[in-house]
C-alpha cells in the first residue's frame, strides 16, 4: 500500500527536514506485520514528494492478529491487507513519521508551525460509503477532495465498483495536522482495525484529533467507527472532545441518558457568573482559543467592553470571525500574543480571565505568566480555572496518571492550585477565592476548579 505527500513550497525539499526523512536516503522501518519504506520520487526546490511504502507480510499479519481474524481460514492469508490503505498504513505511519505528527522540527520550527501547500495521494483506499463518505469526512478540514471509485473489473463495467477509491487530497494544511488527520481517518474510512482495542485508544484519537475532531460536522461517527463502537470507549472520547475549547455547544450527545449540559459549558457559566458578581464591565479574555467564551461575552450587554488574545494564529482568525459576527462597539478585537511577555494590548480591561490556560504552560515559564497577568496587566479581577488532577480517575477510557489533553504539561491537584493561587495572590496584592466548577465529587472534588482574584 503506498502513500505519497507533495508540497510545492519552497525550496520544496524542506520536506525532508519536516518529515526527519532525508529525500536523498530510503529508508526501511520493520513493522510488526511488514516493513515500511521511505523515499522521495522526485525532490527538486520546485516540487518535493515523499512516499511511505508499506510492504504486508500476510503470514506476518495473522501472526499478530490476535482476535480480529477473518471467519474462515483462507481469508488470513488472501485479503487485500498487502494493498489496501487501512489501520495498518495508519499504523505504520505513526511509527514512521511520529515526530512531524507532533509537529516538532528544530531545524525548521517556523515552517513546521505554519501551514503548506500539500498533495497527499493514495491509489487503494477501503472507503465504505464511496467517493460521498469521503468527501464529507476530509472536505470540513479544508481539503479539496478528489474520490474516484476503483471499478470491480476495468474489462467488465457493468459489474459497477468495488468499494476502493483512488484519493487525492489538495489543500494548504499544517503537515502534523494532515499526518494525523489520515491517521484518525484511514481506519475510520475502513471500519476496520488490524488489532485489539485498549482503553488507551481514547487518548490516542484524542491526541491525533487535536485541533480539529471536536468541531468535526461528523464527530460522533468517526469516533464512534475509529473506536469500533465500543460503547465504553466512545462514550468517554465524545466526553473529553466536548470539554475541548473548540468543540461546538452541540458536541456531546451520544447517548439519551448523557447529561445536557457539557463541562466546557459549565466553566463559561461559571466565569460568567464570577464575572458578573465582582461587576466587571470590561473583559480581556486570555488565551481565548476560537471564541466560545468571547461570543458568550458579547451575547450579554452587560460587559460594555470585550477583547481576546491567543498564541495560535488560527485560533484567533477563528475567533476573530465567530465574535465579529456579532460585531458592535463593545467588541475590542482580537489579537495574537503571547502571555509570557508583557503586551500593552492586555491593558485597561476590568477583568482578564485566563480559561483552561495555565496547565498549557511549561512550568518554568509559569512565573513570567503571573508577572504579565498579575504585576503588569494588572486588572482588578482576574478569573483562572484548570483542571482537578484528583477527578482524572472518574474519566473512563484515561489512563492511570495521564493528562486529559495532549497539549496539556501538568495537572494540579485541589492542594497544588491552592498553593499557586495563594502565593501568586500574596505576592501581587491579591485576594483569591476558589470555587468548583461542575458535579463536586465527595471523593476527588469537581473536573474543574476555578480561583476568582480580586484586589
Amino acid at each position: 500500500m503506498l502513500l505519497t505527500i507533495t508540497t510545492t513550497a519552497a525550496p520544496a525539499t524542506d520536506l525532508g527536514f519536516l518529515l526527519h526523512k532525508h529525500p536523498d536516503k530510503a529508508q526501511r522501518f520493520e513493522q510488526a506485520y511488514g516493513t515500511a519504506h521511505v523515499f522521495y520520487p522526485e525532490a527538486d526546490a520546485g516540487r518535493c514528494t515523499a512516499a511511505l511504502l508499506l510492504d504486508v507480510d500476510p503470514v506476518r499479519l495473522v501472526r499478530t492478529r490476535g482476535r480480529n481474524v477473518p471467519d474462515f481460514s483462507l481469508g488470513q492469508y488472501v485479503n487485500d491487507r498487502p494493498y489496501a490503505a487501512s489501520s495498518l498504513l495508519a499504523s505504520a505511519l505513526a511509527g514512521v513519521y511520529r515526530t512531524a505528527m507532533r509537529g516538532r522540527c528544530d531545524a525548521r520550527p517556523d515552517l513546521a508551525a505554519a501551514p503548506l501547500p500539500l498533495e497527499i495521494a493514495l491509489p487503494a483506499l477501503p472507503c465504505r460509503g464511496g467517493p460521498a463518505r469521503a468527501e464529507r469526512l476530509f472536505a470540513p478540514l479544508g481539503w479539496t477532495v478528489a474520490a474516484e471509485p476503483v471499478p470491480l473489473d476495468p474489462e467488465f463495467p457493468e459489474w459497477g465498483d468495488s468499494r476502493y477509491v483512488t484519493l487525492t487530497l489538495t489543500g494548504t494544511v499544517r503537515l502534523a495536522d494532515a499526518l494525523n488527520q489520515l491517521y484518525v481517518l484511514l481506519p475510520v474510512l475502513d471500519e476496520a482495525k488490524h488489532y485489539w482495542l485498549a482503553p488507551d485508544e481514547v487518548d490516542k484519537l484524542i491526541r491525533a484529533g487535536d485541533g480539529w475532531l471536536a468541531a468535526h460536522p461528523e464527530r460522533e461517527a468517526i469516533v464512534r467507527r475509529y473506536l469500533a463502537n465500543r460503547r465504553t470507549l466512545v462514550r468517554a472520547a465524545l466526553g473529553r472532545l466536548a470539554d475541548a475549547d473548540d468543540a461546538p455547544d452541540d458536541a456531546l450527545d451520544p447517548v439519551e441518558d448523557e447529561a445536557p449540559t457539557t463541562l466546557a459549558e459549565h466553566r463559561i457559566l461559571a466565569v460568567l457568573d464570577e464575572l458578573r458578581r465582582e461587576e466587571a464591565t470590561t473583559v480581556l479574555d486570555l488565551g481565548c482559543g476560537p471564541g466560545r467564551l468571547l461570543a458568550r461575552l458579547l451575547a450579554d450587554t452587560a460587559f460594555t467592553g470585550v477583547g481576546g488574545a491567543d498564541v495560535s494564529w488560527r485560533a484567533v482568525e477563528i475567533a476573530r470571525r465567530r465574535a465579529g459576527r456579532l460585531g458592535g462597539d463593545r467588541f475590542r478585537g482580537v489579537f495574537q500574543g503571547a502571555l509570557t511577555y508583557a503586551d500593552a494590548c492586555f491593558h485597561g480591561y476590568d477583568a482578564a480571565v485566563l480559561m483552561e490556560v495555565v496547565e498549557h504552560v511549561d512550568p518554568p515559564r509559569l512565573g513570567a505568566v503571573e508577572q504579565v497577568v498579575f504585576g503588569d496587566a494588572r486588572p482588578r479581577v482576574v478569573v483562572v480555572t484548570t483542571p482537578n488532577a484528583e477527578h482524572n480517575v472518574r474519566y473512563e477510557g484515561l489512563a492511570p496518571g495521564a493528562l486529559r489533553h495532549p497539549d496539556h504539561r501538568f495537572e494540579w491537584t485541589r492542594a497544588e492550585f491552592a498553593a499557586w493561587s495563594g502565593r501568586v495572590a500574596a505576592e501581587h496584592g491579591y485576594r483569591v477565592r476558589h470555587v468548583a466548577v461542575g458535579d463536586d465529587d465527595p471523593e476527588v472534588g469537581a473536573p474543574t476548579q476555578m480561583g476568582v482574584f480580586t484586589r
